[in-house]
């Protein structure tokens, strides 16, 4: 063996040698960590953040309109005043945003009894209520179905049992569940035609079991989120004056 080959063997065995061991993760510790009372707030980042605070508390502290009642979610059977209020108001938002866009009109909208959060107190109506009713980042679409697919709607309403948020969409059901009335604007389902349905991108996904928004015909992101919806539509109402009405109903 040359000169040359022990230099090179020797330095692919120092190299070797200076190799570090593989490691591996074996074990995770952690320690719990009370927050309580006795943990006291650093008064110098409290003074840093008190303007900001001031000025987000001032926001959703906005009056933008006046509840004539207290609404919440369980004040109906298959459809309550605060889930109507729901879903009218995506739909009086989101249809002129689509049809400027599309040059077509909305023909329903759906939300989840799941999605609605908070209740609306008698009183005033402020942004903070917005949040509270849609603590997330959910966005208005809307999907094209064609006609024989609202069945698949109509199936999962009557599978829920609950009082699930729908607008234009009319149900009368008898005491067995089956279905004895159903329209879309006061007109017979065509299972021909294509239909437009306003949702969030959550329940477009399958949040909540709703997997009949695949396949469809055309997905058209509005960019415009739930709660922004809520927000304009509280201010262009001035009163708000929900009820419950006919729009799902059960013939006992």
């Amino acid at each position: 063996m040359t000169l040359k080959h022990y230099f090179l063997l020797a330095t692919a065995l120092a190299i070797y040698g200076c190799k570090q061991p593989q490691q591996f993760l074996t074990k995770v510790e952690g320690t719990e960590i009370n927050i309580s009372d006795s943990i006291y707030a650093d008064p110098r980042i409290e003074a840093y953040i008190k303007p900001y605070r001031k000025h987000i508390e001032t926001y959703l502290d906005s009056v933008l309109a006046y509840s004539k009642e207290t609404y919440t979610k369980f004040d109906g059977e298959y459809n309550t005043a605060l889930g109507n209020f729901m879903a009218d108001a995506l739909y009086e938002q989101a249809n002129p945003v689509f049809l400027k866009r599309t040059g077509k009109n909305i023909d329903m909208s759906i939300l989840n009894y799941g999605g609605m959060r908070a209740i609306i107190s008698k009183g005033n109506v402020t942004i903070k209520n917005a949040f509270e009713l849609m603590p997330f980042e959910n966005s208005i679409v809307v999907v094209a179905l064609k006609g024989h697919q609202i069945d698949d709607i109509i199936a999962y309403l009557l599978k829920s049992k609950k009082a699930n948020p729908i607008s234009k969409l009319k149900l009368k059901i008898d005491k067995d569940f089956n279905v004895i009335e159903k329209t879309i604007n006061g007109e017979a389902i065509d299972a021909n035609r294509i239909y437009y349905i306003a949702t969030n991108d959550y329940l477009y996904n399958g949040g909540d079991y709703m997997t009949f928004f695949k396949p469809n015909v055309g997905l058209y992101k509005l960019d415009y989120k739930i709660r922004n919806a809520l927000i304009d539509y509280f201010t262009k109402i001035d009163t708000l004056k929900p009820v419950i009405d006919d729009r799902f109903i059960q013939i006992k």
